[in-house]
């Protein structure tokens, strides 16, 4: 069995970051490793959380696991909250990275032309490095904005300005960039890649929800990375995340209250098997 090892934090109530990679990953038949980076009692979008800072933890749980002579098929990083943690985790790809294993970066630190709160601009720094020693990266239009300090444009944007922030992507030195929410019309919502070594364009859009939902962006990147794991190209992979994504949508709008916790992804759970051929 394939293994992936996921770096990011964990919410003891509400669905985003590793609450939603580890049984994402795991259904889609791969063993998923976990390294919490935060300990949080719900995500932030709830008043008055918990935060338990483990970054004096990692160094001893990569020694340890690296003494064990552990694999990994693949590393995904999500949320990393500070420099340190990224250099961290450079170190760590750094030490069970194989010519075969495949690194990919949710560059996870800004959305709707802003920053996180708490996040420095020495901090895209940081993470443009962590997005050079990747093969995949998958950032939204925000944080492409900010990685290539270009202009960030929320809407009115066409096909050209998409692909050049992909390539430009690419020249960080990862082969593959996906960007996510990406929107050429008010009705649909989806996302675009680039191939650099085949310099191909390919892009898949789903019917667009109005409402906005925390943690869809976790939801994406973990779905792809279960769909690469079994082997699926990047286009067919974020045709696989797109579709999932949305099934996951609709379910939590059956609930009025549920999209308050996150996405309900786990109703869709059926749909994700199916979108990746297991029932």
């Amino acid at each position: 069995m394939k293994r992936v090892l996921t770096i990011q934090d964990i919410s003891g109530v509400g669905k985003c970051s590793l609450t939603e990679a580890l049984p994402i990953i795991s259904a889609a038949g791969v063993e998923c490793a976990v390294l919490p980076t935060t300990v949080l009692s719900t995500h932030t979008a709830f008043e008055g959380f918990t935060f338990r800072d483990l970054t004096d933890d990692m160094p001893g749980i990569a020694a340890h696991w690296k003494a064990l002579g552990m694999e990994f098929s693949s590393i995904y990083t999500g949320y990393l909250g500070s420099i340190h943690q990224v250099e961290l985790v450079e170190d760590i790809i750094g030490t069970f990275r194989r010519p075969e294993t495949r690194v990919i970066v949710d560059p996870a630190m800004a959305d709707n032309g802003k920053l996180y709160a708490g996040f420095l601009p020495e901090f895209v720094g940081a993470m443009k490095g962590l997005c050079a020693i990747a093969d995949v990266v998958v950032p939204n239009i925000t944080e492409a904005s900010f990685l290539l300090e270009q202009p960030y444009l929320a809407e009115g944007y066409d096909r050209a300005y998409i692909e050049g922030l992909l390539k430009g992507l690419t020249d960080l030195g990862p082969r593959y960039a996906v960007l996510t929410g990406v929107s050429y019309a008010p009705d649909q919502l989806g996302a675009a890649a680039y191939d650099s070594d085949t310099e191909t364009f390919c892009e898949y859009f789903t019917a667009r929800e109005t409402k906005n939902f925390h943690g869809t962006g976790d939801l994406f990147a973990s779905a792809l990375v279960g769909a690469l794991e079994n082997d699926f190209t990047i286009e067919e992979g974020i045709r696989v995340a797109c579709e999932y994504t949305l099934a996951a949508l609709r379910a939590t709008l059956k609930d009025p209250e549920g999209r308050w916790y996150g996405v309900n992804f786990e109703e869709a759970l059926p749909t994700y098997l199916r979108l990746l051929g297991k029932i």
